[in-house]
């Protein structure tokens, strides 16, 4: 890293949906970050802004719409109070915004995606001096024209970091089984996939970024091998100046190994010393079309049918609800967990990490953990298992985790049931998934690589 101090100063754009979500949104984040304490100029540029960074931007998408939008828009916001006290008059308020923009609410109703973002345009204004890179991360999520791509591609290297199939698709973030996405949709077996579409236009859609891609010329990152390989099957393919895979990085000064016992105090939750705790984390858990909440959920009936000394506790964060009861086993909900040094709580407290997915690009889940010292249990899709030693496979002494077939609860059962019994293996796959985060997958090795190739791209 003391090598990029000394180096030219780089100045990067990072572009995201939200400065604080999930794990893209907080990888954009953390980079952004990363780059400024290692002397460069960093900023982020976010569809919504919900911290007071002011190195993040808030692309001014309803302050460049028509007349009318903004009108409506100064009006709701100077009269919020009133608005709120008479009933209906907030949807009466939404209604007319939407008619005001007459052409964009007819091409949705037909199921066309919404590329009407004007701020994005003004992109390269947002920042104190002009960009040398621009780092572009997942680009739906109701906030960024996806037409400016050419004009932005051709101005200053743009780097997309692909983490999912959306550009690749009619509509879909992932399709899971369906591969139409190669030949160009159409007939979309499940529209409500996120971001869903109101009606089948997926052919449309795809087509139009098809000629978007083809003129323009993009530097492509993915995090995992798994997820290039379907990028160069894709319409992304003719875009590429060059690729590189690059994994996700993980801050080792927030996620690192303590004392279970003082975790679990931390937590203020009552979980005495010697009870059973598995940990669950994911956005929206048990609605994430992406993860695999069923398989879980099935796991656990599996585990609370059975008697253990201590009691067993499965905390499952992203969501709120109330505490379930499962046999012997204590379900407990926890919410979305914005503060990283709070999440990290919640791994150092827990024996291990189940994780398991329908489909994943990466898993940032599972860096996470193993950085607090704890070990993982995941489904073997997608990127996973290229960042993952399954025990069985290399043995303990080379393992960094567990991995199950996908929708088996009882393989996620027993690979628990495994660990819990076997304390003396846990602490060996622990203490090498540990190992092997700290020397491949930290945010320094993150930051180091992308900042190597930026510097390599300036020099072309």
């Amino acid at each position: 890293m003391g090598s990029h101090t000394r180096g030219k100063r780089v100045k990067i754009l990072q572009v995201a949906s939200s400065d604080l979500a999930g794990g893209a949104e907080r990888s954009s984040r953390n980079l952004a970050e990363a780059y400024r304490e290692i002397g460069h100029d960093s900023w982020l540029a976010v569809g919504q802004k919900r911290t007071s960074d002011p190195n993040t931007f808030k692309i001014p998408n309803d302050e460049s719409r028509n007349a009318i939008v903004r009108a409506i828009d100064r009006i709701r916001k100077d009269h919020e109070p009133s608005i709120r006290r008479i009933r209906g008059l907030g949807r009466l308020a939404s209604i007319v915004r939407k008619l005001a923009e007459p052409s964009r609410k007819l091409a949705t109703a037909f199921g066309q995606e919404d590329f009407e973002f004007p701020g994005s345009r003004k992109l390269l204004d947002l920042t104190p001096t002009p960009p040398d890179i621009v780092h572009l991360h997942n680009l739906h999520g109701s906030y960024f024209d996806l037409g400016i791509l050419p004009e932005l591609s051709r101005r200053v290297p743009t780097i997309l970091n692909v983490r999912d199939a959306w550009l690749m698709s009619g509509h879909c973030a992932f399709s899971l089984e369906c591969t139409r996405w190669k030949s160009g949709c159409g007939k979309c077996p499940d529209l409500t996939l996120y971001p869903a579409v109101a009606r089948d236009a997926t052919s449309f859609n795809w087509q139009r970024k098809r000629a978007i891609l083809a003129a323009s010329r993009l530097y492509v990152a993915t995090p995992s091998q798994w997820m290039m390989d379907r990028v160069n099957e894709s319409i992304i393919a003719p875009a590429i100046i060059e690729s590189r895979v690059i994994p996700n990085g993980v801050d080792t000064r927030i996620f690192f190994p303590g004392d279970r016992s003082s975790a679990r105090r931390n937590l203020g939750m009552g979980i005495e010393d010697d009870a059973h705790v598995l940990v669950v984390a994911a956005y929206s858990l048990r609605n994430n079309v992406w993860k695999d909440y069923a398989t879980l959920r099935a796991a656990f009936e599996i585990l609370g049918a059975r008697s253990w000394s201590s009691r067993l506790i499965i905390l499952a964060l992203g969501e709120t609800s109330m505490t379930e009861r499962i046999g012997s086993a204590e379900l407990r909900f926890v919410p979305f967990q914005p503060d990283s040094a709070r999440l990290s709580d919640y791994y150092r407290a827990a024996d291990m990490c189940l994780h398991a997915a329908r489909v994943e690009s990466f898993g940032n889940v599972l860096i996470e953990a193993r950085a607090c010292g704890t070990p993982v249990i995941a489904t073997a899709v997608g990127g996973i298992p290229e960042q993952v030693r399954d025990f069985r496979e290399c043995g303990a002494k080379s393992a960094t985790g567990v991995l199950v077939e996908p929708e088996n609860p009882a393989a996620f059962a027993s690979a628990v049931t495994t660990l819990l019994l076997n304390p003396d293996l846990r602490r060996t796959i622990a203490a090498n998934g540990l190992h092997q985060v700290q020397n491949e997958f930290t945010l320094a090795l993150q930051t180091e690589r992308f900042l190597s190739w930026y510097r390599e791209i300036l020099h072309e």
